[in-house]
């Protein structure tokens, strides 16, 4: 694996579809989520518009765009359900390995790296839980998450664009407050499923290959782990594109308490000992000043975009979220967020 700094897109939104991201599928089927879009809808019906959506979002043309915007680098979510009927996990679900692989043919053609990012959420399940029984608790697929992961490394080890796995997406510590236990994985058992997922990746794909942990939004608790020389090429991910507690700010002093808040994580973060990645980040402001024309809020927003960019130099990968949707969210679609800036300023 190079040294070289990976700066690149999210692809949120392509393999699983997402409300923010294509919200006229959801409007169309009356649901909040493709959960309760399968199960709304008949399989055939389900399998036509998944299909369309993923041969139509994105192709060839959007990695030849990331490329020449300058970024070098995707960060792809596959589902669990990646491998559909071939497993290990069964659900109505669609499986997605024929697009994983046209991505590592169109990233190996023009040079772009891809992280690949197992999407399973320890603790944070949520309503999955309802349509596929084994998500009742991490403990009951977390075997098959190994699995599927071993797949995946089978499949895309020695695959040129291959720049790393990532073990999970969002999972979340369980955590007592007040004599009240709050859902979530145990820390351990988060750690314990870490290193058996970085000694799966390490016997099939090898020691360049980076193997990358999401924090859980703890930043504090990774100092001792994984501390002896035995592990290598390891990668810790810090989401930072969250801002719900400051929904009420407004103006200049939002800009500025958010990238506080940034930067005190992303330090608290280097403390670990671990390289950094920032696997998804905006420049969405939480509110509209009422004051403040479209003009100014862009403005404002192209300021805070340029500040995260000199903060997140001191980080060894970082994807902004996401590189397309439906409405050219600004703040959240790369299209829209880096039209104004040099091409330089990304590569940097």
């Amino acid at each position: 694996m190079s040294d070289i700094a990976l700066h690149g897109v999210n692809l949120s939104g392509w393999l699983k579809l997402e409300p923010w991201i294509t919200p006229e599928y959801f409007a169309q089927a009356q649901v909040l989520d493709e959960c309760a879009m399968v199960k709304s809808m008949s399989k055939q019906t389900y399998t036509d518009l998944i299909q369309y959506h993923r041969s139509t979002f994105i192709g060839e043309i959007d990695f030849k765009n990331i490329a020449a915007r300058g970024f070098n680098a995707v960060r792809l979510c596959v589902p669990f359900y990646v491998f559909g009927d071939a497993g290990p996990f069964t659900s109505q679900f669609i499986g997605c390995a024929d697009y994983v692989d046209q991505a590592f043919d169109w990233a190996d053609e023009i040079g772009l790296k891809i992280v690949l990012v197992l999407d399973i959420n320890p603790g944070n399940e949520g309503e999955l839980s309802e349509y596929v029984p084994e998500f009742s608790s991490f403990n009951t697929y977390k075997h098959d998450a190994l699995k599927t992961l071993s797949a995946l490394a089978k499949r895309y080890a020695y695959r040129a664009a291959l720049a790393g796995f990532e073990l999970a997406a969002h999972p979340r510590i369980q955590k007592t407050f007040a004599f009240k236990r709050q859902s979530g994985i145990p820390a351990h058992l988060l750690r314990n499923y870490y290193r058996e997922g970085y000694d799966i990746i390490r016997s099939l794909a090898g020691d360049d290959v980076l193997v990358i942990m999401p924090d859980a939004h703890e930043p504090h608790m990774w100092r001792s782990f994984m501390a002896s020389g035995n592990y290598k090429h390891t990668m810790l991910d810090i989401h930072l594109d969250h801002f719900d507690e400051y929904f009420e700010m407004r103006g200049a002093l939002t800009t500025q308490t958010l990238l506080a808040t940034s930067k005190n994580y992303l330090h608290a973060a280097q403390k670990n000992g671990f390289k950094l990645m920032v696997g998804t980040w905006c420049s969405a402001l939480p509110g509209l000043d009422s004051a403040m024309t479209p003009e100014g809020h862009i403005a404002q927003e192209r300021i805070y975009m340029s500040d995260q960019l000199d903060l997140y130099r001191a980080c060894d990968a970082w994807f902004f979220q996401t590189w397309k949707t439906q409405g050219r969210l600004s703040g959240w679609d790369a299209r829209h967020a880096f039209s104004s800036f040099e091409r330089r300023m990304i590569c940097a």
